[in-house]
C-alpha cells in the first residue's frame, strides 16, 4: 500500500535594522534544520507552511515565493512505503516572538545568512542544502556547494 504524506515549511528571514538574518532550528536530534510539518485536512500547502513555522518557532510570516519541493520515500511499520513531499517557501517574518516549541525542537535562533549556511553544512540534513542555498541566493547571498 502506498501512502502519500505532504509537509510544508520554509526558510524564514527578517531584516534586523540593516542586517538580514535567517532562522535556523535545532531539532530534537541535535541537527540543524528548517521548520516544517504535516499538512492538515482543509489546509493549503502555503497555510501548512505558515502554521508550522508559527507553531515551531513562534514567528508569523508571509510567503515570498516557493523555493523547492523535496521528495523521498520511507517505510513505516504497519503502513508500508510512504511517499513524502516537502514544500519549502521563502518566508519573511512579519511578527510573533521567537520561541522554540519544546516538544518538537531544542532551539531556534536568528543567524547571519552565511553563519546559517555554515551551520547547515556542518550539522544539517543534506537534502536541505539546496533549499537553503536557493533561499540565500534569493536574498542576495552566494554560497558554495557543501
Amino acid at each position: 500500500m502506498k501512502v502519500k504524506e505532504i509537509s510544508a515549511g520554509g526558510v524564514v528571514y527578517r531584516k534586523n535594522g540593516t542586517e538580514l538574518q535567517v532562522q535556523m532550528i535545532q531539532d530534537r536530534y541535535g541537527k540543524i534544520t528548517l521548520p516544517k510539518g504535516k499538512m492538515e485536512p482543509g489546509e493549503t500547502i502555503e497555510q501548512t507552511a505558515l502554521r508550522e513555522i508559527l507553531e515551531e518557532t513562534g514567528i508569523e510570516g508571509t510567503i515570498i515565493r516557493p523555493l523547492e519541493t523535496i521528495t523521498y520515500q520511507f517505510t513505516l511499520p504497519g503502513v508500508g512505503t510512504v511517499d513524502k513531499e516537502v514544500h519549502y517557501y521563502l518566508v519573511e517574518a512579519t511578527g510573533g516572538k521567537l520561541q522554540a516549541q519544546v516538544e518538537e525542537i531544542r532551539g531556534v535562533e536568528w543567524l547571519h545568512p552565511l553563519e546559517a549556511w555554515h551551520q547547515q553544512v556542518q550539522s544539517g540534513y543534506g537534502n536541505n542544502d539546496s533549499v537553503l542555498r536557493k533561499a540565500l541566493e534569493a536574498l542576495g547571498f552566494e554560497v558554495n556547494g557543501a
